[in-house]
């Protein structure tokens, strides 16, 4: 960073979203795609998914392994992805998840639908 340049802090922002979720990509190359959730990075609001936005990374050899190009999953921003609803199949908000208690535990609801994510 160059002196007297802040770097800008991230808001983080609330998320509903978890591992093994099924989401929607719906803004760039792989728009339209369907497929699960890996990891989920709250700090940076970003989401990691199965067989989407995979980038090279140049592994050295080493004593017990071989080296060569392998490719990791990238993070894509949690704006660009709606969650799938399991009971209709169609793909809604993240914001139009709720939330229920069913003996003594909190559920995650589909609001339109009513089925448990």
């Amino acid at each position: 960073m160059a002196l007297g340049k802040k770097s800008k802090a991230i808001k983080i922002l609330d998320t509903k979203l978890k591992k093994g979720d099924k989401v929607k990509i719906i803004a760039g190359k792989y728009k339209g795609t369907v497929a699960p959730i890996i990891k989920v990075l709250r700090d940076k609001n970003r989401v990691v998914i199965e067989g989407i936005t995979m980038k090279k990374h140049q592994k050295p050899t080493q004593e017990n392994q071989e080296g060569g190009i392998i490719e990791i999953p990238a993070p894509i921003h949690i704006s660009n992805v709606q969650i799938i609803d399991g009971k209709s199949g169609k793909a809604n908000k993240v914001s139009r998840l709720g939330y229920t208690f069913k003996d003594k535990k909190k559920i995650r609801v589909y609001r339109k639908s009513g089925s448990e994510a």
